[in-house]
């Protein structure tokens, strides 16, 4: 009588247990990191949550005032019509547009659409086409300091 001869069952168990292992610190390689400025090496600020509303008569935005670097733009449409927003620089009076940093899709009225948009320092107009709603001014100081050694949070 012939016996075959059968691997361990715990070999299958070691080599199954040694190829998670090691693909898990492949993928895990790639979490934590972020993104890093070329000059300094440091990761980026922290995204602001810049909130826009548009109504019948103008665009409102809070805070006017803030720091260059990463932002959210969470703009809500309460006009009675759809609205496309853009945010740009301020152009010089009869200079024409200026350097568009963002801009939406139509947003349907009572909807709400948010974009991401790296501000640098300088004047920004929110507005929307036409010129019956008063576009808002968001004024982008010095650039806010990295977020290098910020709790990142989910």
């Amino acid at each position: 009588m012939s016996r075959a001869r059968h691997a361990p069952r715990w070999s299958f168990s070691r080599r199954t247990a040694a190829t998670v292992c090691a693909a898990s610190v492949v993928l895990s390689a790639g979490c934590g990191s972020t993104q890093r400025d070329a000059h300094t090496g440091l990761a980026p600020a922290s995204s602001v949550v810049v909130s826009a509303s548009i109504d019948d008569r103008a665009v409102s935005i809070s805070p006017r005032r803030l720091g260059a670097g990463p932002i959210t733009l969470v703009i809500t449409n309460q006009s009675s019509t759809a609205q496309q927003v853009t945010l740009e620089t301020a152009a010089d009076p009869g200079g024409g547009p200026g350097e568009r940093a963002v801009q939406t899709g139509p947003i349907s009225p009572r909807e709400t659409a948010s974009v991401n948009a790296d501000v640098k320092t300088g004047t920004y107009a929110l507005h929307v086409a036409g010129d019956d709603v008063r576009a808002a001014r968001l004024v982008v100081g010095r650039p806010r300091p990295s977020a290098q050694n910020d709790l990142v949070q989910p």
